[in-house]
């Protein structure tokens, strides 16, 4: 019995050790984020001719709740740490839309802050909870006087990219 116990915890122990060690492969991706760099896919060649800004497509969403297939061009001013997940676009107001990757299936090089890229995907207008905006703060690093501040849900853009494109 002594026997089973002591293998128990050796298997435990090791699969600790396997996950640890497979946690720490899904940081970002690495990469310089180059002009003409593409993450995920669908994202067609003449995707920056047919970009609108973050302007035109908020009062698009002021007639539509939501618009599909649409290309956004802007830039990146924060990318999520932990695994590049999600990023967030400079608005021509100095305001930001968040973006997460469709399905989950694909990541950005935390490089990818500061340059301008082509969105391709879904916008939408949806209330964010404050537990939301919370996770997001935390996975940004933010103090944590800041995520204390976050009292409200808070309405906002948010899209949905199958394909992202640096273009700058």
């Amino acid at each position: 019995m002594k026997f089973k116990a002591i293998l128990f915890a050796v298997a435990v122990s090791a699969s600790s050790l396997a996950f640890a060690q497979e946690t720490k492969k899904f940081g970002p991706p690495a990469g310089n984020a180059l002009v003409g760099d593409v993450y995920g896919g669908g994202v067609a060649s003449n995707v920056e001719s047919k970009a609108i800004s973050v302007d035109k497509l908020s009062k698009k969403l002021k007639k539509d709740k939501k618009v599909e297939n649409v290309a956004v061009k802007g830039k990146v001013t924060d990318v999520c740490d932990k695994k590049g997940c999600w990023l967030t676009i400079q608005t021509e107001d100095n305001s930001q839309f968040f973006v997460k990757m469709k399905d989950y299936a694909f990541f950005v090089p935390t490089a990818l802050k500061g340059k301008t890229v082509v969105l391709d995907g879904t916008a939408e207008r949806k209330i964010t909870s404050v537990d939301e905006q919370k996770h997001y703060a935390e996975d940004a690093k933010k103090p944590q006087s800041e995520i204390d501040a976050i009292k409200t849900p808070k309405e906002e853009i948010r899209f949905v990219a199958n394909g992202i494109k640096v273009v700058n």
